[in-house]
């Protein structure tokens, strides 16, 4: 878990909406094949309901995020949470595309939301996916 968390998010210390999360901490949910780990989705619940933290599939296109995702919604649903939402940032058209086919709605974009994030973990990237600044926070959600 935390190889894949140095690995895909420069470390287990995620941000979002400007708090720091350590993702060894929350919730976690490993998918697995008759090769080992393929999967990771960490999450947290609260009042404001069940927020996606992070989600990777360390291969693409085989149904793994969309079986993690499934499971966080339902370990949300049985917790009572009525909100599944998280967070991207406005580089990652992928991510993007993949949640909303997923039932997602972006509700907010969070303009500069990223470089205020960057004063708590400088590792965060000037610019990202597809050669993209990163700028803003995008915030997306599905009521279940």
């Amino acid at each position: 878990m935390v190889r894949l968390l140095r690995e895909r998010w420069a470390g287990p210390l995620v941000v979002s909406r400007g708090r720091i999360h350590d993702a060894t901490r929350l919730r976690a949910l490993l998918a697995e094949d008759a090769d080992g780990r393929v999967g990771l989705a960490t999450f947290r619940i609260d009042d404001a309901g069940a927020e996606l933290v992070t989600l990777d599939a360390v291969i693409q296109r085989r149904g793994i995020a969309t079986a993690l995702l499934r499971a966080v919604t339902e370990a949300a649903t049985a917790a009572r949470s009525r909100r599944l939402w998280l967070i991207t940032t406005n580089d990652n058209v992928d991510a993007l595309r993949f949640y909303q086919r997923q039932g997602l709605r972006l509700v907010a974009v969070h303009r500069g939301a990223v470089d205020e994030a960057r004063r708590l973990k400088p590792q965060i990237p000037i610019v990202g996916e597809h050669e993209i600044e990163v700028h803003d926070e995008l915030e997306l959600e599905r009521w279940l």
